[in-house]
């Protein structure tokens, strides 16, 4: 096993704070989650996570205007420039204080940061290289407050600038001479937004209050003059003009950019007048106003509330097109793509991140993370979905391969503790806080089983057998361990022995023995076949935390509360190695600890752990920002992963800031952040302004759960910055089989230029190069398949398959490969059989590939059948008659039942487009 695993996604969570943006083709939205950017494919229905990390949490994203390039900013005022393309950061640079907006102007030239109660304005950086990405051009002033949105005008002339202080400044972005700056006012709380009319300089204001004002000026962009130089530039430029036009000839001259006396007494300054007033409140009682967009071409103008309620308007004669409710949560941003169709809406409340089609009133994307922190989390048998369980009390079911939630159960009424999934992948069984164990089914998506105790408990943990008919969960505060039946939901017995909360269960995969640890400093090994009885009871240092099951069945590994984890024979009960991870953990230190990181991280311990797919390493991961891979029988440290470098969470730093610590105590302890949202920044006496119940604090880093896929290509932890996923690299391994000096790339097409295809198999199976294999693969005519395959040796029939499932996921060549791998099955088949435990990845990930082209062609033939169904049921209906058929083409042009339910079940992607079309 290779631990070339990188992050590869981000699921569970989808919106955390800061703008919304559509990509410049308006198929895909850009959204800041925590300290990390994901994009949504809404086009191809997929999600995916940039691989980069700020240090704090993203405030604000800017993206150019030919979508190939962004600025991501966190709190802290730390900026990536990040390409899009390759998906890599190419430039770090600090601001030097808390930005709140970012734009770029629309010929991609320049963009504008808004600091402070100052505008910035930076030269963007171009497609060549250059030593210093961001050059600061000018410094725009004029605002008393904070500054809040920029918007520019279409030709990058002029840009405004909304600010708190209830004034909105048109600041020019190149030296006019008829516009420097204007402030406006009008409005009697702070500045929302502010948007240019398209190829105007008319302006609209909105403010928090629900007012919007238009703004009318009286000069049109080609109106705008650009300064005349004065001093040793003028003079300069004056002889070489006159130099110019006497080599021409010419007697009459005009300086360039300078204005004639009268010009200058005709045109005057820019001015703007204030043609009308709106107010939003006349719709209804709304709260405050929190964001807006506006599309220029259609004139559309969206605004979200605080009350979760959001308009759509007409401008400028402000006709109301709609007024929805989408959540009773705070709108914090809104986005319109390019063709004004959808409009992105993002509540920082709930997480929540919807994409509403304002035409045909319906959801694009309607996605929501958990509330609260993930606890748990299991993988489906084939790897395709990933259920998590949180503490808000929902159940919720990912997609791995387009990383949407597409089911959420909302039964429980309290925390989920545990989650698990049935050999047969249909059915979930969760337990929760709330003293009920349900089961779910993805068929119907409903709970179709409830289970409970005699007498309410608190449920901790959850396990199923592998046949999927016994299900048992632990109790936290009668320190029991309760058996139902999956079959008719009764209880079957009630297990005790354990003197403290049940922390957790596991079944053994290849036998009817439970496990159970306690903190009774016990593990206890219960036969499900003789009785229930115990079998076994396994001895231990410190608290049980966590107990699993090597994927075999002939190991055991527990972690314990001085952060040990040992390895146990569960057949002898005899204990087999140990692992000290205390060192491997690197406990950060919280704000408010009293003492330092290297004592608090005797208090932590792995409260997770998770065997490899091929049995040969644990995963660990608890009250740290760290997730180890150990090596079991080595018993060494493998890999450590930080899964984390978000400053925005607690307990992420070993040593304190010094400078937060003042005279008076910690400025920790004040609640900086906690009213910006409802505008008091510091709770004063006698101040009834906001919630002043709400409180500001930093949750902790920590990881809840781990599960390592069953096709042995990717691990997930469930932590608080959500469901991270990491997945194989392999693109960054070279990892040849039994390689030696005479398998070379010119051996291998040799071999195939003289058709040996065996020996070019072999030989790259040998040199394990994915574009050599495939090449050798394909090389082979489709009717020789059968023969080749069924001479390749045993141990190279397993290299082969591996590469043919991962084939799967980006090959064209469907049923090509179907055959290869019907052929090495059909041939090696019971050679295979006997290796089934180490082989097991391997065949799930290749079901994996093949379950997702099912579903995906058998959709589009079920589709197809249906149309071709409809139009002949029409065409019979009008009595249409059909051209008389030449002798023998009726056979040819009858589409039957039974050939298109062939084609819907087992149609490769060629019968399917030929149908399409």
């Amino acid at each position: 096993m290779k631990f070339a695993y990188r992050f590869s996604n981000l699921l569970g969570t989808v919106y955390r704070r800061g703008n919304l943006n559509f990509t410049c083709d308006g198929n895909s939205v850009i959204s800041p989650v925590g300290n990390r950017v994901t994009v949504f494919d809404l086009k191809n229905n997929k999600s995916n996570t940039l691989p980069l990390a700020t240090r704090y949490n993203v405030k604000c994203v800017g993206l150019s205007p030919d979508g190939r390039l962004a600025i991501i900013v966190d709190e802290g005022g730390n900026a990536l420039l990040v390409s899009l393309v390759c998906r890599s950061v190419l430039h770090h640079f600090h601001f030097k204080g808390s930005v709140h907006s970012i734009s770029f102007s629309p010929d991609g030239r320049k963009f504008v940061v808004t600091k402070g109660n100052i505008a910035q304005m930076y030269h963007a950086p171009g497609r060549k290289r250059e030593f210093n990405a961001f050059v600061l051009d000018k410094t725009y002033f004029g605002p008393y407050d904070e500054t809040t949105h920029i918007d520019w005008t279409d030709d990058s002339r002029c840009f405004a600038v909304g600010s708190k202080d209830m004034s909105t400044w048109v600041f020019g972005a190149e030296r006019w001479d008829n516009l420097i700056y204007y402030a406006l006012g009008g409005h009697k709380d702070a500045i929302v937004a502010c948007f240019f009319e398209s190829g105007s300089l008319d302006l609209y204001t909105l403010s928090q209050d629900g007012a919007l004002c238009v703004w009318q000026c009286d000069t049109p962009p080609e109106g705008l003059r650009l300064k005349a130089p004065t001093g040793w530039k003028a003079d300069l430029l004056q002889r070489e003009q006159e130099e110019e036009v006497e080599e021409e000839g010419e007697q009459e001259t005009t300086i360039r950019g300078k204005a004639t006396p009268a010009s200058e007494e005709q045109q005057g300054k820019v001015k703007y007048s204030r043609l009308a007033k709106y107010f939003f409140n006349k719709e209804g009682d709304f709260n405050n106003l929190t964001a807006a967009a506006y599309h220029k071409k259609t004139h559309l103008l969206v605004t979200g509330f605080a009350s979760g309620i959001f308009h759509l308007h007409e401008l400028p004669e402000f006709n109301l097109i709609h007024s929805l409710s989408v959540s009773d949560q705070r709108i914090e941003s809104v986005a319109i793509n390019s063709s004004g169709d959808w409009i992105a809406l993002g509540c920082s409340g709930l997480g929540q991140l919807l994409v509403w089609e304002w035409q045909s009133e319906s959801y694009v994307l309607k996605q929501q993370g958990h509330f609260n922190s993930m606890v748990s989390l299991a993988y489906s048998p084939d790897g395709q979905y990933i259920v998590t369980g949180g503490d808000d009390g929902k159940v919720k079911v990912w997609n791995t391969l387009s990383g949407f939630c597409f089911i959420t159960f909302t039964e429980h009424t309290s925390g989920v503790t545990g989650v698990t999934f049935t050999a047969t992948g249909y059915v979930i069984v969760t337990s929760s806080m709330d003293g009920t164990v349900r089961a779910f089914d993805l068929h119907r998506y409903r709970n179709f089983r409830t289970f409970t105790s005699p007498r309410p408990t608190q449920f901790s943990c959850v396990a199923v057998d592998s046949s999927g008919e016994i299900v048992s969960a632990g109790a936290q505060d009668s320190f029991e361990i309760f058996i139902w039946s999956m079959q008719t939901g009764r209880l079957l017995e009630v297990l005790s022995g354990h003197e403290g909360p049940i922390s957790s269960l596991c079944f053994n995969p290849m036998k009817s023995v439970l496990a159970s640890a306690s903190w009774d400093r016990t593990v206890r090994l219960w036969d499900m076949v003789d009785s229930w009885r115990t079998t076994e009871t396994l001895a231990l240092t410190s608290d049980a935390l966590a107990v699993t099951f090597r994927p075999d069945g002939a190991e055991l590994a527990v972690a314990t509360l001085n952060s040990q984890i040992t390895f146990w024979d569960p057949e002898n009960a005899v204990q087999t190695g140990s692992i000290e991870g205390r060192h491997d953990l690197k406990a950060g230190r919280k704000e408010l600890d009293k003492i330092t990181a290297k004592h608090s991280s005797k208090g932590k311990a792995f409260t997770t752990l998770c065997y490899s797919a091929d049995g040969q390493s644990v995963l660990a991961g608890g009250m740290s920002r760290f997730v180890c891979i150990y090596h079991v029988k080595e018993q060494i440290l493998r890999k450590k992963f930080e899964i984390s470098c978000n400053l925005s969470l607690d307990a992420m730093e070993e040593f304190l800031n010094r400078r937060k610590m003042t005279e008076f105590g910690n400025l920790a302890l004040i609640d900086q952040d906690a009213g910006e949202e409802n505008g008091v920044a510091i709770p004063l006496p006698g101040v009834r302004k906001g919630d002043m119940s709400s409180r500001h604090f930093k949750p902790e880093i920590r990881v809840t759960s781990l599960r390592f896929c069953p096709t042995g290509r990717c691990w997930a932890a469930t932590t608080t910055e959500g469901l991270l996923v990491y997945s194989l690299d392999t693109q960054m391994l070279f990892d040849p089989f039994e390689l030696d000096t005479s398998v070379t790339p010119g051996q291998i097409r040799a071999a195939l230029r003289q058709s040996d295809f065996t020996r070019a198999i072999l030989m790259a199976v040998r040199l394990n190069e994915k574009k050599l294999l495939q090449e050798a693969l394909e090389s082979v005519p489709w009717d020789e398949i059968d023969v080749i395959s069924s001479s390749l040796p045993e141990l190279y029939v397993e290299k082969v398959l591996e590469f043919l499932a991962s084939s799967f996921e980006v090959s064209c060549h469907l049923e090509f490969y179907l055959i290869w791998t019907q052929k090495l099955l059909m041939g090696h088949g019971q050679k295979l059989k006997s290796r089934a435990g180490k082989l097991l990845p391997a065949v799930q990930f290749l079901q994996k590939s093949i379950q997702r082209h099912l579903d995906d062609i058998s959709k589009l033939c079920d589709w197809n059948r249906y149309n071709i169904q409809y139009a002949l049921a029409v065409s019979k209906q009008r009595g249409v008659k059909r051209p008389p058929e030449p002798p023998g083409a009726a056979e040819e042009a009858d589409v039957s039942d039974d050939s298109m339910h062939l084609l819907g079940g087992h149609g490769d992607e060629d019968d399917a487009d030929i149908l399409l079309v």
